[in-house]
């Protein structure tokens, strides 16, 4: 048994390795297999192909960073709608860092994701967060003028790209490589940045 898990181990850290040299189109399988010093049929009794390798690989990271983004999203929707507007920077804040903080301490992983996994159904992690942060904006603009606000409805494209933005940010502090302290200290900065444009958009007509 225990040289089983260390033999998918050995295979795990060299695939790491492989795809996030070469991408997950550019790994070769093969590869990987001598490099892990396995038999191809050794292989196929944990994986039936490199899809599933990559996948194991990043699936249970991925997912949760998403259930922490989707919790936050569910608790703030869980909420009176009268008070979102006093709530919105709160949950959004915390909800960046906790991701964060999850991301840091799984840089390869995420890196897999973000740089290795075009060919893949990961290929489109952050659009699918930044899709999904649009859909509650657009909750939310619908709620506060119910209660009297009258938001400026931006562009969809620039909306688009200035949600994109925050989330990219976020991610590309473990492309870099920063520290934990400076990545937390800059996600915190961004987060601030972007609130007070939201509310100067949100508030300039109530």
């Amino acid at each position: 048994m225990l040289m089983a898990e260390n033999t998918l181990e050995k295979i795990h850290d060299i695939a790491t390795r492989e795809f996030l040299e070469k991408g997950f189109r550019g790994a070769s399988l093969r590869e990987i297999v001598k490099k892990a010093g396995v038999t191809t049929g050794a292989f196929y009794g944990y994986y039936k192909s490199k899809e599933e390798l990559f996948d194991a690989l990043v699936s249970s990271h991925g997912e949760y960073v998403r259930q922490i983004f989707y919790g936050y999203v569910d608790e703030f929707l869980a909420l009176p709608q009268s008070d979102w507007p006093a709530h919105m920077d709160d949950y959004s804040k915390k909800g960046m860092l906790e991701m964060y903080e999850y991301v840091s301490e799984h840089k390869d992983v995420f890196r897999l994701i973000l740089k290795a996994s075009e060919g893949t159904k990961w290929e489109n992690y952050v659009h699918e967060i930044v899709e999904a942060e649009i859909d509650i904006t657009h909750k939310f603009y619908e709620a506060i003028q119910k209660i009297g606000y009258k938001p400026y409805i931006l562009n969809p494209m620039l909306e688009h790209m200035i949600i994109s933005g925050e989330f990219t940010g976020l991610f590309e502090l473990v492309i870099h490589d920063i520290s934990k302290e400076d990545g937390r200290r800059c996600v915190e900065e961004l987060h601030d940045f972007y609130e007070a444009a939201w509310g100067s958009v949100l508030r300039m007509n109530v």
